[in-house]
């Protein structure tokens, strides 16, 4: 009997809890554990045949054991190979609204100055369409995207006919508060396909308390209005939101789940604040630490999961990209779940002035006067020197998990990612302080919750989870399981 590599940390009083590079996983009792390392293992130790088919020991042909596990991590990196798939435009700085925790620090609505122009729209898409990737998204953003409504709709029309002559698969969605929307825009996006992504943060009196007009006013009810508007046109199942947790709602995620329910959505993302813009500026009113945060995650969670129990199919996405890394060997989309970062591989943001960064955030610290992660820009630089140049590449350097301090080591580093613009933003450094990071330190607590009731392996918890990640019904799932 061989060992293989792996990473390990002291789960409870009875148990370790081993992960491989191929992202397997098993719990071990102290006594199996120290025959593991001291190499007196053998076939008939409870364990070793679990320990040998997730590939932590091998005991004969290392060849044929390693093209297993290269399979697995080859998945688990494919997006590397989907070079770069999302591209967010931000067609302005304009915006209605005057959201407590805005990133962006948006414009009032006047500003036009803010608004990108026709010409830097066609330079932006024609460098989009340089990206090897067969799959191009092209998300809207701002500010609010509608308010430029003549670029946003020449940006449309003019990507797909640059795509008649790459024929990749082009996919559209506009980033919307929805309080301003017009059923002609609307008409618009269902002629081209194009998705909505809008916001929102529980029932009225939540929703209010964040997402405000300039004067103050509450946008909640122009918010249902036109989501009503929009489902009516485009489709229920066109229009996704997503909420932002602040100190007023941090205790009252059982409110923000009945609204999404309510309101006929079939999930919800429970997201944290970002330490960008105005939620630093407000953090000591909207802020909360993150055991508090971490804690009402869990009791939503399983308020969650007793909810599909009940029959009603709602998923909790955040939960759900990290049990799909965590039980199958398939990569995610999720850029901050990435190593190296998926900022500026998986995705990149162009400004309104066509300067282009790695990710949102590398954006919004420009606009806090920070451009460490500026690339370039369309009008002046080409596909090549914006996406091959110091840039990504430094980012990719210093965002390995495998080789970074401290996540190295990690029990969890197969199923996290790493964000060197927060790390940036955060201590000055991309490969940041992982000790002292809020990121690092929420992961690692949802980790240690999620393995806690994978470990419990409760049948009808476990059940919700694949239903979620395979995203088959609970039935099937029971049905399934009953069979096999």
């Amino acid at each position: 009997m061989h060992t293989l590599p792996f990473q390990f940390s002291r789960f409870d009083d009875d148990h370790l809890l081993l992960v491989n590079e191929s992202g397997e996983h098993i719990f071990l009792d102290e006594r199996s554990f120290e025959k593991l390392i001291q190499n007196n293992l053998n076939h008939n130790d409870e364990g070793y045949h679990s320990l040998k088919s997730r590939h932590f020991i091998y005991s004969d042909n290392l060849e044929e054991t390693i093209e297993l596990i290269s399979a697995k991590y080859r998945s688990r990196k494919r997006f590397l190979s989907d070079f770069t798939t999302l591209h967010m435009m931000v067609l302005t700085l304009r915006c209605c609204n005057d959201c407590v925790y805005c990133q962006v620090s948006a414009e009032n609505e006047e500003a036009s100055e803010f608004d990108m122009s026709i010409e830097t729209v066609e330079q932006v898409i024609d460098i989009i369409f340089c990206s090897p990737s067969q799959v191009v998204k092209i998300e809207f953003q701002g500010g609010e995207p509608t308010l430029n409504w003549n670029t946003l709709r020449h940006a449309v029309i003019y990507a797909k006919a640059v795509n008649k002559r790459y024929q990749k698969v082009l996919d559209f969605v506009v980033c919307t508060n929805l309080v301003t929307v017009t059923e002609e825009q609307l008409y618009f996006f269902k002629d081209h396909k194009v998705n909505i992504s809008t916001s929102l943060d529980g029932p009225k009196h939540l929703h209010d308390k964040n997402r405000v007009l300039k004067n103050g006013k509450g946008t909640y009810d122009a918010f249902i209005k036109n989501l009503c508007l929009a489902r009516n046109i485009l489709g229920a199942d066109q229009v996704n939101a997503l909420m932002t947790t602040t100190s007023d709602s941090v205790c009252k995620l059982e409110e923000v789940i009945d609204e999404y329910i309510k309101l006929g959505f079939n999930g919800v993302f429970i997201r944290p604040l970002n330490p960008y813009g105005l939620a630093v500026k407000n953090e000591e009113n909207i802020g909360y630490s993150i055991e508090e945060f971490v804690d009402n995650y869990e009791k939503a969670l399983n308020l969650i999961i007793n909810i599909n129990l009940k029959g009603r199919r709602f998923v909790e996405f955040y939960a759900r990209l990290l049990l799909t890394r965590i039980l199958t060997p398939f990569s995610t989309g999720f850029v901050d779940l990435q190593s190296p970062s998926g900022a500026g591989i998986s995705g990149a943001i162009y400004d309104h002035n066509g300067d282009v960064y790695p990710a949102d955030e590398g954006r919004m610290l420009a606009r806090m006067g920070d451009k460490r992660f500026y690339m370039g820009n369309v009008a002046k630089d080409s596909y090549e020197k914006i996406f091959a140049g110091t840039v990504i590449r430094d980012m990719a350097e210093h965002s390995c998990l495998e080789i970074m301090p401290y996540c190295e080591e990690c029990v969890y580093r197969t199923y996290c990612g790493s964000d060197p613009i927060r790390n940036y933003a955060e201590s000055r450094d991309v490969m940041g302080k992982r000790p002292e990071s809020r990121f690092c330190l929420r992961n690692k607590l949802i980790f240690d919750m999620l393995f806690r009731k994978i470990k419990r392996n409760n049948t009808d918890e476990m059940d919700v989870f694949w239903s979620w990640i395979s995203g088959q019904d609970l039935k099937a799932i029971r049905t399934a399981r009953e069979d096999a």
